[in-house]
């Protein structure tokens, strides 16, 4: 390892800036990536410079405030008092050390990978970058993006090369280190989540794991960004195709007459060779939804079809509609059609206690259920407004939950721990469950799908 930071003229210095914690530290993204690193960062002393185009967060942030449920305020204003700040001014990326790219990765209308945040964030940033810097995408993406655009975008601005290794002085070095946030979940601290990455270059990953040592209690090399960026996609791939498989069988034991969480259940008593996971209304988040369809568009690129991904995607993404059908079906055995029908969701976000849209099964079932002809209301303790996305326009508030027997059926979407399902039932005429939220209860008014 000594000889290998002799290779590299700023290698040995950038270590020394770690351990010291006067290397400086640039986030690019301050969402639900970018501002809990933010955090971690912070917390082990070092000075955090954040980066956004979205001038009101930068402001919010800028006066203490927090724009996401899991992080309260106070948690903003301890990291500004160890020197956070907030800017949409990117000229201020020559001011800090290592640069940790958290922007969104979507999905185009047509399914294949929207880059135009990692494009728009190059373009910001590369005309003042300087030697000696690190480079870091964390941004979900196909394996290749660090070094078919990362790389190449610095390399073509002319400002400084790219270190592979090789001595140059004018040179920054290109990582890549996949996020790992899981939103909600309280039982894992973002310390113990080994980080996995993998460098364009030994330099590279050396720089980078030594940095993500302060803040993380584990690092995991790979051999190549490409390896970190598919480790990625495996990870979530893992668990759309599995969650496939248990919406299809729970599709199968809806005709069987037969409680697929019972079933579930009394399987995860198996102490080996079976992991549970839970049906639903669809995925939702901005991973799960999105990833498979990554892979599938890149492996075009080697004359290789993903069929087994792309089934699972389609299982997925077939289940809002099996939730509207349900909820027609269920009117209907009541003697109501859906058109004209009064229907309150309850849940926006896409999973339980989180304040999180992005790519939310809520929001395709509320459009397809106000096609059908059905008024659609809705509910969720964490969005009181619902306007306009990249796939939505519903512009809508949040309704109490006073005059539940208005409704003609109350859809439950997600399963936030702050309902009360019990009452719920009680003053409604008809409740359909896709969550299994009603578990223990005993209603005819409960239809589970």
């Amino acid at each position: 390892m000594e000889k290998r930071l002799a290779d590299h003229p700023y290698l040995s210095q950038w270590l020394s800036l770690v351990e010291k914690r006067d290397l400086r530290v640039g986030i690019i993204g301050l969402g639900y990536v970018g501002l809990p690193l933010v955090l971690l960062f912070s917390q082990e002393g070092f000075r955090v410079t954040g980066f956004d185009i979205d001038a009101a967060k930068v402001e919010r942030l800028n006066a203490g405030e927090s724009y996401i449920h899991r992080i309260g305020p106070e948690q903003i204003r301890a990291a500004q008092a160890r020197g956070f700040r907030a800017t949409a001014d990117f000229s201020d990326i020559g001011n800090v050390d290592a640069i940790l790219i958290c922007v969104p990765t979507p999905l185009s209308d047509h399914h294949t990978p929207d880059m135009s945040y990692i494009a728009a964030t190059m373009d910001s940033i590369v005309g003042h970058l300087r030697p000696g810097q690190l480079v870091v995408l964390e941004s979900t993406t196909y394996p290749g993006t660090t070094e078919e655009l990362i790389a190449p975008a610095i390399e073509r601005a002319g400002r400084v090369k790219v270190t592979r290794d090789a001595v140059l002085p004018d040179g920054v070095l290109v990582a890549y280190s996949p996020e790992r946030e899981d939103p909600g979940n309280t039982s894992i601290d973002r310390r113990d989540i080994p980080k996995v990455v993998g460098g364009l270059g030994q330099s590279a990953a050396e720089a980078a794991a030594a940095l993500y040592n302060v803040a993380f209690h584990r690092v995991v090399r790979v051999s190549s960004p490409a390896a970190a960026e598919m480790t990625k996609l495996l990870e979530n791939i893992y668990r759309c195709v599995n969650i496939a498989l248990v919406n299809e069988l729970k599709l199968l034991c809806l005709r069987m007459g037969i409680d697929i969480w019972e079933v579930i259940g009394a399987a995860a008593t198996k102490p080996f060779g079976f992991q549970p996971f839970y049906p639903g209304p669809g995925l939702g988040g901005h991973c799960i939804p999105i990833d498979p369809f990554y892979l599938s568009w890149k492996a075009k690129e080697f004359d290789f079809s993903t069929r087994f991904i792309e089934l699972a995607g389609e299982v997925n993404e077939a289940m809002p509609y099996h939730v509207v059908a349900a909820v027609s079906s269920a009117l209907n055995q009541r003697g109501k059609p859906l058109k004209g029908s009064r229907i309150l969701v309850l849940g926006l976000a896409y999973k339980r206690d989180v304040d999180d849209l992005r790519e939310s099964p809520s929001l395709s079932i509320i459009e397809m259920l106000q096609q059908g002809g059905a008024a659609v209301s809705y509910n969720d303790p964490f969005f009181p407004t619902v306007g306009r996305g990249r796939k939505y326009n519903l512009n809508m508030k949040s309704q109490p939950l006073d005059d539940l027997g208005s409704y003609d059926c109350v859809l439950i979407v997600t399963d936030h721990t702050s309902y009360d399902y019990a009452r719920i039932l009680e003053e409604s005429q008809l409740v359909v469950d896709s969550r299994n939220a009603t578990k223990g209860l005993v209603s005819e008014k409960i239809i589970r799908c």
